[in-house]
C-alpha cells in the first residue's frame, strides 16, 4: 500500500479507542498494539486469558462438487484427511515453491470448506485462487473477508470464558476443529486454533454483530483475571513459540522447506502448484534454513533486518526478533547456511554496530511448564 492509502479499520476500532488502546499501522489496517503493555497483556495469555481483535484477518469459502480436488490442487497439505468439522494448517504456493500465504483451511461440510487468511495477503491469496481455477472446476468462491469479524480468545482460561460467553449455545472447539453454529445474531464460526501456544479458540461472526460480541467477551476475560490484547503481546506470543509471521519469516523468494514447515507439505498425495519446485530442491539438498537462536550474556534484544554473522563473516539478517517476556532474555529467527543452522551453533547478531553472541537453539523457545 502506498503511504496515501488510508488505514482501513475493523469494526472495533471506536471500541479500541474508548478501551485505550495504542493504535498503531499493520498491513494497511489500523490495529491496537497494546492497551495496558506487552509484557502484561503477554503473561495474561500466558497465566490466564487473552481476547484479540482478529478481524483484519481474512475468510474466503470454497465449495461445490469440486472444492476438495481444487484445494487438493493449489495447497500444500492434504485436504482429503479432513473430516467435516476438522481443520489443519496448509500454505499457498506460486510455481517456484515460494510462500504466498499460510493459511487454515476448515471442512465445514462434505462440499464446503472455510479459509483464514492473512491480512496482508488477501487480495494476493484471492487472485491467485481465481488463475488456478480451470472452467470445467466445479467450485464456487466467496470472499467473506469484508463481511466477518474476528476475536482469539488464547490462555489457560479460554474455556471458562467460551462458558461464561456461549453457554449453552456452542460447545467448546477442540483442537484443529470448527462449529458452525447459527444464533439470532447470525452465524458464528467457532475455530480451535490459535497462535500463542495455549488452548484458545478463534470465533468469525457477521461484523454487525462484533461489538456486542467484544464487550461481552471482554467483560468475561476481565472476570477471569485477563484482559485484551494487542498486536504486541501477540508477536512475542508467536515468537516464542516458533511461529512464522508471514513478511517476515515467509515470503515467496523461500519455500516451506527452507521455513521447517515440511510437515504441512504432503509430497506424495499428487501434484499441487509448486510441488515441482520443492520435489527438486529437496533433491538437491536446501540452499539455508530458517533458524532459531536465543541471546546467549547479556545483550539487547534482536529486531528484524539485523545482519546475523557465523565464523566472523555476515550470512543473513534476522527475520523475526524479540525480547521474549517467559524467558527473560532475546530470541529470534534468520535464514543461514546448514552449516550454521545445527543445534549449538554459535552465531552473532550485530546490533547498533557490536556483535553480541547466539546459540541457535530448538524450537519452540518457550514450552511451558510441567505440572
Amino acid at each position: 500500500m502506498s503511504d496515501t492509502t488510508p488505514l482501513r479499520r475493523t469494526p472495533l476500532h471506536a471500541v479500541h479507542v474508548e478501551m485505550g488502546a495504542r493504535m498503531v499501522p499493520f498491513a494497511g489496517w489500523d490495529m491496537p498494539v497494546q492497551y495496558t503493555g506487552i509484557v502484561d497483556e503477554h503473561k495474561a495469555v500466558r497465566q490466564s486469558v487473552g481476547v484479540f481483535d482478529i478481524s483484519h484477518m481474512g475468510q474466503f469459502i470454497v465449495s461445490g462438487p469440486g472444492a476438495e480436488a481444487f484445494l487438493n490442487r493449489v495447497l500444500t497439505n492434504n485436504i482429503t484427511k479432513l473430516q467435516p468439522g476438522q481443520g489443519q494448517y496448509t500454505l499457498l504456493l506460486n510455481g517456484l515453491g515460494g510462500v504466498i500465504d499460510d493459511l487454515i483451511a476448515y471442512r465445514t461440510s462434505e462440499r464446503e470448506f472455510y479459509l483464514v487468511v492473512n491480512a496482508s495477503r488477501i487480495d494476493a491469496d484471492w487472485a491467485h485462487l481465481e488463475t488456478q481455477l480451470n472452467k470445467d472446476d466445479e467450485v464456487m468462491m466467496a470472499n467473506a473477508s469484508d463481511f466477518t469479524a474476528g476475536l482469539a480468545i488464547q490462555g489457560p482460561k479460554a474455556r471458562e470464558v467460551a462458558a461464561a460467553v456461549f453457554g449453552s449455545v456452542a460447545s467448546f472447539p477442540e483442537h484443529n476443529t470448527i462449529l458452525v453454529t447459527m444464533t439470532s445474531e447470525g452465524p458464528m464460526w467457532l475455530c480451535g486454533t490459535g497462535y500463542t501456544g495455549e488452548e484458545g479458540f478463534e470465533f468469525f461472526m457477521p461484523m454487525e454483530t462484533a461489538e456486542m460480541w467484544f464487550r461481552k467477551i471482554v467483560d468475561a476475560v476481565k472476570a477471569a483475571g485477563g484482559m485484551p490484547c494487542g498486536l504486541g503481546a501477540r508477536d512475542t506470543l508467536r515468537l516464542e513459540m516458533g511461529y512464522p509471521l508471514n513478511g517476515n519469516d515467509l515470503s515467496e523468494t523461500r519455500t516451506p522447506l527452507q521455513a521447517g514447515l515440511g510437515f504441512f507439505v504432503d509430497l506424495d498425495k499428487g501434484d499441487f502448484t509448486g510441488r515441482e519446485a520443492l520435489v527438486a530442491q529437496k533433491a538437491a539438498g536446501l540452499p539455508d534454513k530458517l533458524a532459531a537462536f536465543r541471546m546467549t550474556g547479556a545483550a539487547p534484544p534482536p529486531r528484524p533486518h539485523y545482519p546475523v554473522a557465523f565464523a566472523g563473516e555476515i550470512i543473513g539478517e534476522v527475520c523475526s526478533g524479540t525480547q521474549s517476556p517467559s524467558l527473560g532474555t532475546g530470541i529470534g529467527m534468520a535464514y543461514v547456511p546448514l552449516s550454521a543452522a545445527t543445534i549449538g551453533s554459535t552465531l552473532e547478531i550485530e546490533i547498533r554496530g557490536r556483535r553480541f553472541p547466539a546459540e541457535v537453539v530448538k524450537k519452540p523457545f518457550y514450552r511451558k511448564p510441567s505440572l
